[in-house]
């Protein structure tokens, strides 16, 4: 038999043959060749599902987010004219974040959406005294989008409640088409209630609270130099004074005690001029302003107590702010080492990449540096943060221990 003939003989010749064969006709628990029929599904896939379930959860999650904006708003509102009213309304839009993180969670969840959290509130803000909080929350835009994403939100899971339960029993074949158009809808109220507004919000909570950073370091390096002062080279000036008011009265009854005293006082200068070159090292080195990063760092590591292998390679001197913040990065780097990394050698690098400052500071030391909160690395991190910097650690524990830091380019002339 040939394969023509045998396809022939396997097509049905009669009406009957046609209704046995045919797999739309009554379903039965086998089929004509003896397998069993897949098992009845519904028709919409999961995501319409989850779409229907996001609209049915309107009505729930819009009752009590109203109930809720409508209590601390109109409380607060009311009593706004009291001490408690504008820390009750600070504490309601909190509150509003919340219900807005978890919004966006359910619409990541149940419609597919990708979006990026808002920013926080400026961390030193939070911080820094009960007022700068106030302030700062009462003027939030996340929380006050938020709150309005939450008070329209009644009204509209009222409609998407009733049409989905209404098209859910007497509308079935449109009630995936109204169920993507509905939730359309919805997508578009939380991308224009709920996401960042624009990548410039979030550039400028990055710069407040960069500045905030920028505050805190001077103010702490402010105290630093006057304790400095106040319990050296101010001390030993004092001492000195002393001393040579001893030796005035002394020079006549006593030439020689008077010669030994002004003696100890010479000493006495000559470690306060130490201590003064210290300071104003600590403060802006000279040898910084006069030869570059390459001298100042050659200076920095002949002091170290680990060998360092110092390498600049810059065709050009950056402006002084990020000439400066380089030599102090790897100045702390070089303490911690010394302090710290029990290293036998250690390596600096500096180049350009682009409009790229990058550093790399290195040592064959235990290792386990980490910018954990507390630590000089932290500090560092939030420093060069503050510049729109980069700071990153990798010290496993046994070593190596590698420091890479990026800081922004900027010309000289420029600076």
């Amino acid at each position: 038999m040939t394969a023509s003939s045998a396809a022939r003989s396997t097509t049905p010749n009669t009406v009957q043959d046609v209704v046995e064969n045919d797999s739309s006709g009554p379903l039965t628990d086998v089929s004509a060749e003896g397998e069993k029929l897949p098992p009845a599904r519904f028709a919409f896939g999961s995501r319409t599902w989850k779409e229907i379930l996001h609209l049915q959860l309107n009505l729930f999650t819009g009752i009590l987010e109203f109930l809720y904006v409508a209590l601390w708003l109109y409380a607060g509102a009311a009593l706004s004219i009291t001490v408690i009213g504008l820390p009750l309304l600070a504490a309601g839009l909190m509150g509003s974040r919340v219900l807005g993180k978890l919004e966006r969670k359910r619409a990541r969840v149940l419609l597919g959406l990708r979006m990026e959290e808002p920013s926080p509130l400026a961390r030193h803000r939070r911080n820094h005294g009960f007022f700068p909080w106030l302030w700062s929350t009462l003027k939030d835009p996340v929380a006050w989008r938020s709150t309005l994403y939450a008070f329209i939100r009644l009204p509209w899971g009222v409609l998407t409640f009733a049409l989905t339960l209404c098209a859910l029993f007497v509308a079935w074949p449109v009630l995936g088409h109204l169920a993507r158009g509905l939730t359309n809808l919805d997508r578009a109220m939380v991308r224009g209630l709920l996401c960042p507004s624009s990548e410039l919000e979030r550039r400028v909570a990055e710069l407040e609270e960069d500045r905030g950073v920028v505050v805190d370091t001077a103010a702490a390096d402010l105290r630093r130099i006057e304790r400095d002062l106040h319990d050296g080279a101010q001390a030993r000036l004092v001492a000195l004074a002393m001393g040579l008011g001893m030796a005035k009265e002394k020079l006549l009854e006593d030439p020689k005690a008077a010669a030994e005293m002004v003696d100890e006082a010479h000493g006495e200068v000559k470690l306060a001029l130490q201590e003064l070159r210290d300071l104003a090292r600590g403060i802006h080195p000279a040898v910084l302003t006069d030869r570059g990063l390459d001298a100042a760092l050659s200076s920095v590591a002949a002091r170290c107590t680990v060998p360092v292998a110092v390498s600049v390679e810059l065709s050009a001197r950056p402006a002084p702010a990020i000439e400066g913040i380089a030599y102090f990065t790897v100045s702390e780097l070089l303490q911690n080492i010394s302090k710290h990394s029990a290293a036998r050698t250690a390596g600096v690098e500096l180049w350009r990449d682009g409009d790229r400052l990058l550093i790399q500071v290195r040592d064959d030391g235990r290792g386990g540096a980490t910018t954990a909160t507390g630590s000089g690395l932290a500090g560092l991190a939030e420093r060069l943060g503050s510049v729109d910097g980069v700071f990153a650690v990798d010290s496993p524990a046994g070593g190596p221990t590698v420091v890479t830091a990026e800081l922004p380019w900027r010309d000289r002339t420029a600076g």
